[in-house]
């Protein structure tokens, strides 16, 4: 289990590095991770993933879906948090968050409109809901969607989802 917890988080960065690149609804050959790496917009994420040791899980086969949130949404947790779950002692607790933004298979923005919950590697479901062209995973709003890797699909979203 926390082996696939660790996979997810590291999945999750990748996503959110992959969502900044510019390369939104295209094809894509690299992992999940490389594609998220690749872009500025997701260093908190790929920090996070990193330090969370999920990087080798994220580039695995899945397909995995990944809810990516950007710096921009790092930057709207309270002060410090960012840093407290960066410490070596609180990793669990950042394995469980980054795990909470993916979800086992690949699941593309036309399937997402149509559920309303969705099982998460961390193992609490988000709560999903389309309403008027707009859809939302937990309290984020998806600002992105189907940016697809080589194991997966990554949607970036505007803020961070907490289990």
């Amino acid at each position: 289990m926390k082996s696939i917890l660790m996979t997810l988080a590291a999945l999750l960065v990748t996503t959110s590095v992959v969502a900044g690149g510019g390369s939104y609804g295209k094809k894509s050959q690299d992992d999940i991770v490389t594609i998220a790496a690749g872009n500025e917009n997701f260093s908190t994420l790929v920090t996070a993933v990193q330090v969370a040791g999920l990087v080798e899980t994220l580039q695995g086969d899945g397909p995995f879906t990944v809810f990516a949130p950007t710096d921009a949404a790092f930057a709207k947790l309270p002060e410090g948090t960012v840093e407290s779950l960066l410490k070596p002692e609180n990793r669990d607790k950042l394995v469980a968050i980054l795990t909470y933004h993916v979800v086992p298979g690949k699941v593309i923005s036309k399937d997402v409109v149509n559920l309303e919950s969705a099982m998460t590697v961390q193992g609490d479901a988000v709560d999903i809901s389309a309403m008027n062209g707009m859809v939302m995973v937990d309290t984020a709003n998806v600002v992105q969607t189907d940016i697809m890797a080589s194991n997966g699909v990554i949607h970036v979203i505007d803020s961070v989802i907490l289990p």
